[in-house]
């Protein structure tokens, strides 16, 4: 079946979306037409002229932007009362755990010792082996680059393959939270103080290699505050996201 609406064809692995809802945009056909149907009867009631004027030229546009929000926002097709608790535990866990690095700022002491730290490092040490072919610079870099790169692509696996928004919602959180657990080691550039791995001296400091490669040493305070507010910018964006899905969810359990 196409939908009216985006045209999209149902696929065979569709088959876990309901019949009559369209898997890519979320409407349900036979409203959707009927709507359709509505809004063309006012409109030729009203005796509007069928000529659009020059300001809605950008007007096809517009159905890609509400196909993009519209499977960003959508929430699963089967909602009940315990996976909605599950995810609702998860989202305050990780908004106050957000919060927490948010307003303990560049602090080496609050960012490092969080066991996250361990857990992001292995992805940034793999950054390193990923960018080294592409040279020096790279290879510095690939280590905090991956480390912030790999939720995000967890985010669009979750949004494309499983079409589980909230669990994406927690990987932008994630990729939030690497940008700040990153920031205390921009800012220790200059310094060179912060313990490395077992083995590697300070001439292995990322940061310290790449801004004196690049001549900007004198800017890692100012680099570092740019990937903290990086950080706090997706995790804010995070709580609002996965906080919608949540409050969609609730009012379908009202229902």
């Amino acid at each position: 079946m196409e939908c009216p609406k985006c045209g999209y064809k149902r696929q065979p692995q569709d088959s876990h979306v309901m019949e009559g809802i369209c898997p890519n945009c979320g409407i349900a056909y036979l409203k959707w037409k009927a709507r359709q149907a509505d809004e063309n009867q006012a409109q030729e009631g009203s005796g509007l002229n069928e000529e659009a004027p020059d300001h809605f030229v950008s007007e096809p546009l517009l159905p890609v932007w509400r196909r993009l929000l519209t499977r960003l926002m959508a929430e699963p097709e089967k909602v009940d009362s315990v996976s909605f608790s599950g995810q609702a535990l998860i989202y305050v866990a990780f908004f106050f755990w957000g919060w927490s690095f948010i307003l303990g700022g560049i602090d080496w002491q609050g960012i490092g010792g969080s066991f996250l730290h361990s857990v992001n490092l292995p992805f940034h040490e793999f950054g390193h082996v990923l960018f080294s072919p592409f040279g020096r610079f790279m290879m510095f870099l690939g280590g905090s680059l991956f480390q912030v790169l790999m939720p995000l692509g967890l985010m669009l696996a979750f949004i494309i393959q499983r079409r589980d928004n909230f669990a994406a919602s927690i990987m932008l959180w994630w990729s939030g939270q690497n940008f700040i657990d990153v920031s205390p080691y921009i800012a220790d550039a200059r310094q060179r103080s912060l313990p490395l791995i077992m083995g590697m001296g300070e001439e292995s400091h990322d940061w310290g290699n790449l801004l004196r490669m690049s001549g900007t040493l004198d800017k890692a305070q100012s680099y570092a505050q740019q990937w903290f507010t990086i950080g706090v910018i997706l995790m804010l964006l995070s709580f609002c996201w996965g906080g919608w899905l949540l409050y969609r969810q609730f009012r379908r359990l009202q229902e």
